[in-house]
């Protein structure tokens, strides 16, 4: 199968990269920050903002992959340009799209966000649920089959985000790890593996035509469940430090989960379980995959 991926250097993109390059025919677009070569995949070096870029992809695939879409305008400029044929458009969207504060575990056919909510964050979540909208109007137009992914927080070695990498760094450097002792939301992750073998399992899959998942693991977290997790993943004795949110911050801890109960929102994985046999490494499993690749470097 002939791919096209836009992003693909960092993270997802690149975990993705690395598992279908072995059996696919796979072409990375990005800026060219870092090689794909050595993964066996062809490099377009571009930025997706120039739709001149666009012009001169000319070969037809039968899928397109896109992590880097974050505001609207990302994907009707793709379409609009390029010359080739696509068969399918799998876009990279987050669970964060979903309507705040209705209760229980969000399934696929919960409502999306419809207000714009402050900061960084409301921005993000603007923009994806925009580029939901544009991918399928867009799609539409032109005969291009849509497949829409929205994973939780997502984890695992190559995580350049400050997340689990921060605990591991003082657990593996100095033996400690924080206790937040007023945290009281809840959260769930999703392997990055795993995530790149949903993208996998949909490829040209008749069955995710049309079709959003949510991608997120079995367990629902609490800072203290992580921690105990990354805890038992250590092969270190780690000193417990007892910390309110307020003092981790002051302390430059990152708090990237949600610490309230009002900041809280689950979601459920049934639907890709049920129609594309999606699994999920358990925590445990995942987390000393994760602890063993940041402790080495």
């Amino acid at each position: 199968m002939k791919i096209l991926v836009i992003g693909g250097s960092y993270f997802f993109g690149r975990v993705f990269v690395m598992l279908a390059a072995k059996e696919h025919d796979v072409t990375v677009l990005n800026r060219g920050t870092y090689s794909v070569a050595q993964l066996g995949a062809k490099q377009i070096t571009g930025d997706r903002k120039d739709a001149a870029v666009w012009r001169t992809v000319t070969d037809d695939y039968d899928c397109v992959v896109d992590f880097c879409a974050y505001e609207k305008g990302d994907i009707a400029r793709v379409l609009e340009n390029m010359p080739g044929k696509i068969g399918q458009y799998i876009f990279i969207s987050t669970v964060d799209v979903y309507e705040r504060g209705r209760g229980g575990l969000k399934g696929e056919d919960t409502p999306l966000e419809a207000r714009i909510l402050p900061g960084e964050a409301g921005a993000y979540i603007a923009g994806k649920v925009a580029l939901e909208r544009e991918v399928r109007e867009e799609c539409g137009r032109r005969g291009i089959d849509v497949t829409v992914l929205r994973p939780a927080i997502l984890y695992g070695p190559l995580n350049y985000a400050p997340r689990e990498s921060v605990y591991i760094r003082l657990l593996a450097r100095n033996h400690v790890l924080p206790r937040i002792t007023d945290a009281t939301g809840s959260f769930q992750f999703v392997y990055v593996k795993d995530a790149a073998r949903a993208v996998l399992k949909c490829l040209r899959n008749p069955r995710a035509c049309g079709q959003a998942y949510n991608l997120c693991g079995e367990e629902i977290l609490t800072y203290d469940a992580f921690f105990r997790e990354l805890g038992r993943a250590s092969d270190a004795e780690a000193q417990e430090i007892s910390l309110t949110a307020r003092e981790a911050e002051d302390k430059g801890l990152p708090l990237p989960f949600p610490v309230t109960e009002a900041e809280t929102e689950l979601y459920s994985n049934e639907k890709g379980k049920e129609q594309l046999g999606l699994s999920y490494v358990d925590i445990a499993e995942g987390m000393e995959r994760t602890y063993r690749a940041f402790r080495d470097i």
